[in-house]
């Protein structure tokens, strides 16, 4: 039996890739399983300290896929829901970078931009797609995109569908790094490690938890909660090697979450 989701782990960085390259790694409720229960595993495992997802073949996610949309249509599918929502990345503790390597569409974009960093190679082609499939923003994504480019650009992809490429993608914000496709997964990969390396993952997994839930407050409350956050970073062993090493100036031994 073909795994869905591919994962290897080396030097504190799990990469995971979605494993239907004939299909462009279009979305089913199995491959999401798979893929959701191997981030569920990379929370607890110490090893683990960046996730990078990808996709094999020419594609990152070409959106869900048309069988399993007929299915829906027509109502014959039976596959048994995910109780997790497709915003179960951004609980994970642990920084999550995607690189897209190609097709990213519909579902699959959703899946990306809950990743907290994108990775895209330039020639990667990019579409939210749902106008010309007759349905609406999924998932979040109209909640997400103004958030990351800006109300009148969100309006623009969701509104058009149109395919643009990921230098266009890295030009509107979208994305953090736009490369040539052949070094996407080694660019990723150490960017991934220097923060394996060189960051503490317990001030990583409160800033993930800041950035992704500080949208919906307000400064002031923004301020004082990371006030207490702050004092309590000063009681954690990370804080001490954090001075230590630099004091001592040699790459800090941070302990695992």
């Amino acid at each position: 039996m073909v795994d869905l989701v591919l994962s290897s782990i080396e030097r504190g960085v799990l990469t995971l890739t979605f494993n239907r390259p004939d299909r462009l790694n279009a979305w089913t409720g199995e491959m999401g399983r798979r893929y959701f229960d191997q981030l569920a595993e990379a929370e607890l495992d110490p090893e683990v300290r960046v996730i990078v997802v990808t996709g094999a073949g020419k594609g990152f996610c070409a959106g869900a896929d048309f069988q399993t949309l007929g299915a829906i249509q027509d109502g014959s599918y039976k596959g048994e829901p995910d109780k997790r929502h497709n915003t179960f990345p951004t609980t994970i503790r642990k920084p999550i970078i995607a690189a897209v390597n190609g097709a990213c569409a519909g579902l699959g974009m959703v899946h990306a931009l809950m990743c907290d960093l994108i990775f895209t190679a330039d020639e990667a082609k990019w579409t939210t797609a749902f106008a010309r499939r007759g349905l609406i923003a999924e998932y979040g994504l109209s909640w997400i995109l103004p958030r990351l480019i800006g109300h009148a650009k969100a309006m623009d992809l969701l509104l058009s569908g149109r395919t643009f490429s990921g230098a266009e993608a890295y030009e509107l914000g979208l994305v953090n790094r736009s490369v040539p496709r052949e070094g996407l997964l080694e660019e990723a990969t150490a960017y991934a490690r220097e923060l394996a390396a060189f960051s503490s993952p317990a001030s990583m997994a409160v800033m993930k938890r800041q950035i992704w839930g500080d949208w919906s407050q307000t400064l002031e409350s923004s301020e004082s909660a990371a006030a207490r956050q702050m004092v309590e970073a000063f009681t954690r062993p990370d804080f001490a090697e954090g001075v230590a090493s630099f004091l001592e100036r040699r790459a800090p031994d941070f302990p695992p979450l």
